[in-house]
């Protein structure tokens, strides 16, 4: 019976697996974790002159194609949005902060409470076409100050 060789067999099969345990990187020793992708509203907006401005900070990393954070705002438990215009990204990973306005129509919005939206969306190439595509999004209501 070959009972010798088949043990020095499997004790060198163990060592080798407890060689590539010990080689390999521990969890403190990997790589660190690329921060998400983020889109924040600040808690509170501006308006003048018919105007409103919402800002913000936003985080995002690479795209294929442009990446824009656009904003809205409307009234509490109101089903009308009003878009303000849209922010283009730099898309580095770090934190940076975006600012859009627009004009409303009068009496649309009023000074106090309102709900708003901000979306860090890219359009990706896809053949001839762009298509959307969401990195992220938030929804806040926020206060809206006359200046």
């Amino acid at each position: 019976m070959l009972v010798r060789p088949a043990l020095g067999v499997a004790a060198g099969s163990a060592l080798l697996l407890l060689g590539f345990a010990a080689a390999a990187p521990s969890p403190a020793s990997a790589a660190p974790t690329v921060p998400a992708e983020s889109v924040t509203v600040d808690k509170e907006g501006r308006m003048a002159d018919g105007s409103v401005t919402l800002s913000g900070t936003y985080r995002c990393h690479g795209g294929e194609g442009p990446v824009f954070v656009s904003s809205s705002v409307s009234r509490p438990s109101s089903g009308v949005r009003y878009s303000l215009n849209g922010t283009r990204a730099v898309c580095d990973g770090e934190e940076h902060r975006w600012e859009s306005s627009g004009t409303v129509p009068a009496d649309a919005l009023k000074a106090g409470r309102a709900e708003a939206e901000a979306i860090l969306m890219e359009l990706r190439p896809s053949g001839i076409v762009l298509l959307p595509v969401v990195h992220a999004v938030e929804h806040r209501d926020v206060t809206l100050a006359e200046d």
